[in-house]
């Protein structure tokens, strides 16, 4: 849609698709209100059928399901749907989708990745760079890869990747046409999960009216991507090395888009459901996923500031995505996930004020909840996850990374635009990697002949094809380092697939190799590190900000850098 930031959506089907009459839905009065929808989990080791039939006899009607794991989107007008379901011996949780049918207000919800996105709008000019003499012709702005050595010198030479090795982007969607992804993206696998939701609960838009989308439609093909944040994941995993722009961590490997996020940048739970399956049995080897599950921040199973009924809902995420993950990982997935923006120790008692940032209920809105370290923010802290965290261009934590002790498994380059010598911003030092030109042109960065305007864009042209980077930052940059990684380990040690084709291995090798051959990295002397920033204002004046985090652990394993820095060269040399 027009819209760019990052969102997930509603369900679409994985397994096997009910489309069931209006008939199986009982009457409800008109005082029951408008349809709503709801995610519903069924209990382990029931049948199929009787799950099914408890569905209908709670009042609603399966708009798709999920068999491998047992979960279903069901439309319903009973507002007592859920507490009706509950009482259904056969299932084992709902949580709320959304309500259909409202008439948008003015204004928009749009889930703003604040972090990622510093600094837009704020900077001018130009960033130019000379080509590179050595590898691809922006490689030089790729501090990044030479943090972990994936570069000319260094694991490409050794190892670029295999193309029988297949990364899943769980994400907004990939731009599949953008010149530095599309020699390796795989059409044929990809997948889109999601359906556009032009409003929430409150008429607030989300992604906007469907017939505003350029095919005039809500389902988007499995090739494009109209908010930014997968595409660039996807090229920093495997932008080929083609004479073009820049290179990704393994440029040989395969890339499939799973998109389960929204134009708006929601991601629902399930199509992350149906995204981790569907990888599980096409024979993905590796997924990244760069996000948290909405609308819960952190999903706690008896936090007494939330409702009962939020409560169950919370249960029902938690339930429902492990079980995704550990299908995915019982069928050879490698699970790699960002650590989370918040600039917090996940293993700590925080207070989260932004969920649930989706309403799929009138009148619901954020609220104020301390969260204990037992809550889970997912998929990050899901089963058999490898969480990521961030550093920036001198190998410091980025200021908004969150950490933990125990959380982090590793750590990768995700940028840290204030990783700087007089603290302020400077976009050389996020993340470049692979835009669309679409949503360059749309936000007014290029100019009438087609060069960018500012400093956070840059272009490449070779032979008459130009492609276009941005400069971002976050953990969900640092994450997809961290999968290319992981996807050089299944090239170099990977057995023949059996099954699928290609190479697999089995995911807790994967993980063995990856943290084996990190590079450790201590704790800050003291044990803790204060981050000065000078942040830009709207009158062009600097505000300074102040921050203090403390790393737990030692040299071998910590709360900033788990085991390590990844290293592409290490992984493969071992």
């Amino acid at each position: 849609m027009r819209r760019v930031v990052i969102t997930a959506a509603c369900a679409v089907v994985t397994s096997t698709a009910l489309a069931l009459p209006a008939s199986a839905v009982p009457a409800q009065p008109e005082t029951q209100g408008k349809a709503s929808e709801y995610v519903v989990l069924y209990k382990e080791g029931v049948s199929l059928s009787k799950a099914r039939a408890a569905v209908e006899a709670a009042g609603g009607a399966i708009v798709s399901e999920n068999a491998d794991v047992g979960v279903a989107t069901v439309r319903t007008t009973n507002a007592g749907f859920a507490a009706a379901a509950a009482r259904q011996g056969a299932l084992d949780g709902t949580a709320s989708n959304r309500v259909i049918g409202h008439a948008p207000k003015v204004g928009k919800v749009t889930k703003q990745f604040s972090v990622e996105k510093e600094g837009r709008g704020q900077t001018t000019g130009t960033t130019t760079v000379k080509p590179s003499k050595k590898g691809e012709p922006l490689a030089d702005l790729q501090w990044d890869m030479k943090q972990i050595r994936a570069t000319a010198d260094g694991s490409y030479k050794t190892e670029p990747g295999d193309r029988g090795v297949l990364v899943g982007v769980i994400d907004t969607g990939i731009d599949g046409s953008h010149p530095d992804i599309r020699a390796n993206f795989n059409r044929a696998l990809s997948r889109n999960f999601t359906v556009d939701i032009p409003t929430d609960a409150n008429g607030e838009e989300v992604d906007g009216p469907c017939e505003d989308e350029p095919d005039k439609s809500c389902n988007d093909p499995a090739d494009v991507d109209e908010n930014e944040h997968g595409t660039h994941v996807a090229s920093t995993i495997a932008s080929p090395r083609n004479g073009l722009g820049m290179a990704g961590v393994a440029p040989n490997v395969q890339l499939v888009n799973l998109r389960a996020g929204q134009d708006s940048g929601y991601f629902f739970l399930q199509p992350t459901v149906d995204a981790l399956t569907y990888a599980g049995k096409h024979g993905i080897d590796v997924v990244n996923m760069s996000y948290y599950i909405d609308p819960w921040l952190f999903n706690c199973a008896s936090n007494p500031a939330d409702s009962p009924e939020d409560q169950a809902e919370q249960r029902t995420i938690i339930k429902a995505a492990n079980r995704a993950l550990n299908f995915a990982h019982r069928h050879g997935v490698t699970l790699v996930a960002a650590a989370g923006n918040e600039a917090i120790d996940y293993t700590k008692t925080n207070v989260d004020a932004t969920s649930p940032d989706f309403a799929s209920e009138p009148g619901e809105q954020p609220y104020e909840r301390t969260i204990p370290a037992s809550c889970l923010s997912l998929p990050g802290e899901g089963d058999h996850v490898i969480p990521v965290s961030s550093t920036g261009i001198s190998k410091r934590k980025a200021y908004y990374s969150s950490y933990g002790d125990g959380y982090i498994q590793v750590a990768a380059p995700g940028g840290d635009k204030y990783d700087t010598a007089d603290g302020k911003l400077d976009d050389k030092v996020g993340i470049w990697a692979a835009y669309p030109e679409s949503i360059a042109r749309a936000r007014g960065e290029l100019n009438a002949d087609g060069t960018p305007n500012t400093p956070r864009v840059i272009r490449d042209c070779k032979g008459g094809t130009c492609a276009y980077y941005q400069s971002i930052q976050g953990t969900s940059m640092a994450s997809p380092h961290a999968a290319g990684v992981a996807a050089l380990i299944v090239s170099k040690y990977g057995k023949r697939d059996r099954a699928h084709g290609g190479l697999t291995m089995a995911p807790d090798a994967v993980r063995s190799v990856l943290t084996g051959t990190a590079t450790k990295t201590a704790c800050p002397a003291g044990g803790s590190y204060t981050y000065t920033r000078y942040v830009k204002q709207a009158d062009g004046s600097f505000q300074k900000v102040v921050a203090t985090h403390t790393c737990e652990g030692t040299k071998s394993r910590n709360g900033f850098y788990g085991y390590g820095i990844v290293d592409a060269q290490s992984a493969v040399t071992r």
